[in-house]
């Protein structure tokens, strides 16, 4: 069976401009995090969330609360796959103390939503931007329609496309963190991320001291 679901929306212009200027932002959180991991070598989740939460609130307030931790869980995530990954140059267990790299996140990066910014009641879903709900008659199949009263759903991403905007939502698998070795199968790093070696990047000026040090992250529930 199949782990994944796509659905395209048939957003009109105005709507795709609004889901744009969203993914937009939603990247620019996330690249505004990635240099505290790099400076305080911290990429657990809640332990990231500590470090960046206020500051992101202060400095992205239309993006919204939740948002913001929807951007911190797509930074730790992500730097799971470069520091973590066996295949991956940047693993930190191969090169133990050296500098992290600078992780930079295209626009045309994902955005994570969860329950608390997307809903589907019936053929209804409304998803959070950054001025208000927006909402898309969704035509499913009843059998992909059963997935969500049958299935446990643990994540939900934003992509943008040739074709235009699309959910994909990854049910439960033997593990939550299915569509992350899926993306990383082949030790490759997802075309929206660049990793910027420590040695091209300026030293960090005011870096706080490090809350977990190489510490491997767990994909928390959703």
């Amino acid at each position: 069976m199949k782990h994944t679901l796509r659905v395209a929306l048939d957003a009109t212009p105005e709507q795709f401009q609004r889901l744009r200027d969203l993914q937009v932002t939603f990247a620019a959180v996330c690249n505004a995090i990635a240099p505290v991991v790099q400076s305080t070598r911290c990429w657990n989740r809640v332990a990231l969330h500590h470090l960046v939460y206020r500051n992101m609130r202060e400095r992205f307030p239309a993006l919204g609360s939740q948002m913001i931790c929807n951007a911190v869980y797509s930074v730790s995530r992500t730097a799971r796959l470069v520091l973590q990954h066996p295949k991956s140059a940047w693993n930190v267990n191969k090169q133990s103390g050296a500098p992290l790299p600078l992780l930079r996140f295209a626009p045309s990066a994902p955005v994570y939503f969860d329950r608390h910014t997307l809903s589907l009641k019936g053929n209804v879903l409304s998803m959070l931007t950054l001025d208000g709900r927006m909402r898309f008659a969704l035509r499913l199949a009843s059998a992909d329609e059963a997935r969500f009263h049958h299935e446990k759903l643990v994540e939900v991403v934003l992509v943008v496309t040739a074709r235009g905007f699309e959910l994909i939502f990854q049910f439960a698998s033997l593990d939550a963190a299915g569509s992350v070795q899926k993306m990383s199968a082949n030790g490759l790093l997802p075309e929206y991320v660049l990793v910027i070696p420590p040695e091209t990047t300026p030293p960090p000026t005011s870096a706080k001291k490090p809350l977990s040090r190489d510490v491997p992250d767990q994909l928390a529930p959703r």
